[in-house]
């Protein structure tokens, strides 16, 4: 059984919400069901046109996709749309820098499948606080190869440069995880926004102490926000439990 909750914040710096998010509990396609974020860069309209153009492309392939296995069928709408995303950056010119993160999850049972490209996360939240996902970014990478620790990275000031997202190359690399759930479990999938601003102790004592769903989600949001709310902020909570 799943219970879902989501929402986005413009922020305290940001004019213009760039985040998008969608979710549904009932079956696209072949998947039982299907959970994105996405954050969006490029010009004053082009971020925000990125990331909402690439969820609905995305709930379209995945919707008329007729087999294949659920990697197959994720990494084949991701493919699809960022073929979509510079398509129409070639047509557009004040769209020519546009692109977008991409975090995309589904739950058939106790197995959760995700994709990633970007900083854009999925963590699952039980007895700890398990970031899924790997961040494709200039940072994340100076972390693995020993030149900064995670304390460091926090506030570096390349933080905000990603290595790979949909629109930025011709061919897309999404990575891949599968993970099982335990009764209990807490899925949040967020952008950068929230991340950046509120640690993971902090995002773990938040879920662990809230209610319900959606006032863990404000109650995220509102940290994001205290602690200077420099991005949009978007947020999707799932709650796991076994029947």
């Amino acid at each position: 059984m799943l219970k879902t909750f989501a929402m986005t914040d413009v922020g305290r710096r940001r004019k213009l919400n760039q985040d998008y998010v969608f979710t549904a509990d009932l079956p696209v396609g072949k998947l039982p069901n299907l959970y994105l974020v996405a954050d969006g860069m490029g010009g004053h309209k082009a971020g925000g046109f990125a990331s909402r153009y690439a969820v609905e492309t995305m709930v379209e392939q995945v919707g008329i996709a007729d087999c294949g296995s659920k990697e197959e069928i994720l990494r084949a709408a991701i493919d699809v749309t960022n073929t979509y995303i510079r398509r129409k950056a070639m047509e557009d010119s004040s769209m020519s820098d546009m692109g977008t993160t991409m975090v995309a999850a589904t739950i058939e049972g106790r197995e959760l499948s995700v994709v990633n490209v970007g900083d854009s996360r999925l963590y699952v939240i039980g007895d700890s606080i398990r970031q899924i996902t790997s961040d494709h970014s200039l940072v994340e990478e100076m972390v693995r190869m020993g030149g900064i620790d995670r304390e460091q990275a926090r506030s570096h000031p390349d933080k905000n440069i990603i290595t790979r997202a949909i629109g930025a190359q011709k061919e897309i690399e999404p990575d891949f995880f599968q993970v099982s759930l335990c009764h209990g479990d807490v899925v949040l999938m967020c952008s950068d926004g929230l991340s950046n601003m509120v640690t993971d102790e902090d995002m773990f004592r938040i879920i662990r102490e809230g209610s319900d769903l959606q006032r863990k989600a404000e109650a995220l949001i509102h940290a994001a926000n205290e602690n200077g709310g420099r991005d949009n902020i978007a947020v999707i909570l799932i709650a796991y439990e076994e029947a």
